[in-house]
């Protein structure tokens, strides 16, 4: 019973950082399961079949506060779903051990770009609104979700940060439009499973815990980034990239670095994104008010002579 409150409590941390930011829901629940020694076909077919409930209940919840663009989802939520497919049914006999590395090295720049991007100039605005083009949410989807289904998790760190680095969808956006199109992903990564493994080894008291956590979330959530400032939340993705790509490069077979070395890693990164964020919601607080005394402004210079009566027009006219 221990276990499965432990698992309904990750869910639900999981899916209000996934909710929230567009990531880490597989991520973090697949790494638990791996933890007390699951299958990793198992882990991550536990993990999609959770989140068919939990994606629907959040994409649901992100189309109710106006979060999603639905020609981003279908662009990237069809070829995902085929990834998904794709990585699910070969799992077993796939090593990431070397592409794994290379991904994270990919994510890590596009992270370090986001961070920085949104903390010293905030949200970009020039290419804001123009669509995205399906041939490049196209291969983007399929390289998401097939990265999703082998690794248990990672459709969300692929998707997120190459469309926030476009500057083509807010955040708020690309972040509830990549949640909704996850639905599409763990379904097809579900019937992979069932159709390359079957049933066994899927523990579905696990599935149902970690389904009721992340249920309960979603609509949190989903509040959370309509309301947290755009130039904040791209700050707070980027930090998040940085932070997990480098621990995967950290313990990966490439470099193997020391329990020390890793630490002072973390902390130096966790340090500079805290300052990041914290920086970025200080800019977004002088812009804000800003444009407050802006319009409060043209609201005065916008009433005529003959709206504003003039007490001393006496001692004017002198």
């Amino acid at each position: 019973m221990r276990q499965l409150l432990l698992l309904a409590l990750v869910g639900l941390g999981a899916q209000l950082v996934d909710g929230s930011l567009g990531m880490a829901y597989g991520v973090t629940s697949t790494t638990l399961l791996l933890a007390i020694g699951t299958n990793p076909a198992a882990a991550s077919a536990t993990v999609h079949l959770a989140e068919i409930g939990t994606t629907l209940m959040s994409g649901a919840a992100h189309w109710k506060f106006g979060n999603v663009d639905w020609a981003v989802v279908a662009k990237i939520g069809i070829p995902g779903a085929v990834g998904a497919f794709l990585g699910a049914t070969f799992l077993s006999n796939l090593s990431t051990e070397v592409a794994a590395p290379l991904m994270a090295i990919i994510l890590l720049s596009l992270g370090v770009y986001v961070l920085a991007r949104f903390t010293a100039l905030g949200l970009p605005t020039s290419r804001l609104g123009t669509p995205l083009r399906k041939r490049f949410l196209g291969p983007l989807g399929l390289v998401a979700g097939f990265v999703d289904a082998t690794g248990g998790g990672g459709g969300g760190p692929v998707g997120t940060p190459a469309i926030l680095a476009s500057g083509r969808l807010e955040p708020r956006k690309t972040i509830g439009s990549i949640d909704t199109s996850e639905f599409l992903v763990a379904v097809a990564a579900s019937v992979g499973f069932v159709l390359g493994i079957g049933s066994a080894g899927v523990n579905y008291a696990w599935v149902a815990a970690l389904l009721i956590g992340g249920v309960i979330a979603a609509p949190v959530a989903a509040w959370l980034v309509r309301h947290i400032p755009p130039r904040v939340l791209g700050a707070a993705v980027g930090g998040l990239i940085v932070l997990t790509n480098t621990r995967t490069l950290l313990r990966s077979d490439w470099i193997d670095a020391p329990d020390g070395i890793r630490a002072v890693f973390y902390v130096v990164i966790s340090v500079t994104w805290a300052g990041a964020v914290a920086y970025s919601f200080s800019q977004h607080r002088r812009h804000r008010d800003g444009e407050r005394r802006l319009v409060a402004a043209g609201q005065v210079t916008d009433h005529s002579p003959s709206d504003t009566p003039r007490r001393d027009s006496g001692a004017t006219d002198s």
